[in-house]
């Protein structure tokens, strides 16, 4: 019985037989006066960067902050020219990223602000909106957003600049939320709550549209697990009579407090 395609003997035959292979022409030489390509020249490193290491987060030389630069602060107020890792906790209407953005323009030195929903929403095909129903795709979605801000964070803090993230962090679930986030970003992680009064909250929510409004009973339940912040320690804000400008200035100073206090969580 033969033996099949893929079997010992390697094609078509009784067992043992190799089937004849024609002989191939010799590559002819070069003619001469043809030029060869030369070999590669060897890896020069870039004087200005590292050796690669087992960190995958680089430094990259940047220049120095120029203190009084168009658009920022005065130098020294608030935190001043502290290098931060700030995470801005608080319910869907607080109003996270407006300040966390403010914030970072208006500082006197290189300051990065990190949207975990906009990070969330780079799956442009596929995405699990939580409003569509909560399920294993959304939260696997917001674990991987969170990893990848994490990931940005310390990249910006490995090169002087600092950094501001947003999201809603429960309190009922802090191993899951602020534990995730210094794990992700590092223990000197400085979380702030900011908390406005519910009917501010469902008042900015309305303003919202697409996937990022929410249902009013949504939002209350959202705000209501966020007053558990209340009695931890953190830095809390309630922003509800407060604009933006005063919201990032009484941010700074939360921040100035926490970077000298020992942290209570």
């Amino acid at each position: 019985m033969h033996q099949g395609v893929g079997g010992a003997s390697g094609g078509w035959g009784p067992p043992g037989h190799q089937p004849a292979v024609p002989p191939q022409p010799p590559i002819p030489p070069a003619p001469q006066g043809w030029p060869t390509a030369p070999p590669p020249p060897p890896h020069v490193p870039h004087p200005h960067l590292p050796p690669p290491g087992p960190d995958t987060t680089g430094h990259i030389p940047l220049p120095p902050a120029v203190a009084g630069a168009p658009g920022h602060g005065p130098a020294g107020a608030g935190t001043g020219t502290a290098v931060l890792a700030v995470l801005l906790i608080g319910p869907a209407g607080a109003g996270k990223t407006t300040v966390a953005r403010h914030w970072a323009s208006t500082r006197p030195v290189p300051t990065a602000h990190i949207s975990l929903d906009d990070v969330r929403e780079w799956v442009c095909s596929g995405f699990a909106d939580p409003q569509a129903g909560w399920n294993d795709h959304s939260e696997a979605q917001y674990r991987l957003a969170r990893r990848t801000c994490g990931f940005a964070a310390r990249n910006f803090l490995a090169n002087g600049i600092s950094c501001i993230l947003d999201d809603a962090v429960f309190p009922d679930r802090p191993v899951v939320g602020l534990g995730g986030w210094k794990r992700h970003v590092g223990p000197a992680l400085l979380p702030v709550v900011l908390l406005p009064g519910l009917e501010i909250v469902l008042e900015r929510n309305a303003e919202r549209s697409g996937n990022r409004r929410l249902s009013d009973e949504e939002v209350a339940r959202i705000h209501g697990r966020m007053a558990g912040w209340y009695g931890s320690g953190l830095p809390i804000i309630d922003n509800s009579d407060l604009d933006v400008e005063a919201t990032a200035r009484a941010l700074d100073d939360a921040l100035a407090r926490a970077i000298t206090a020992p942290a209570p969580y």
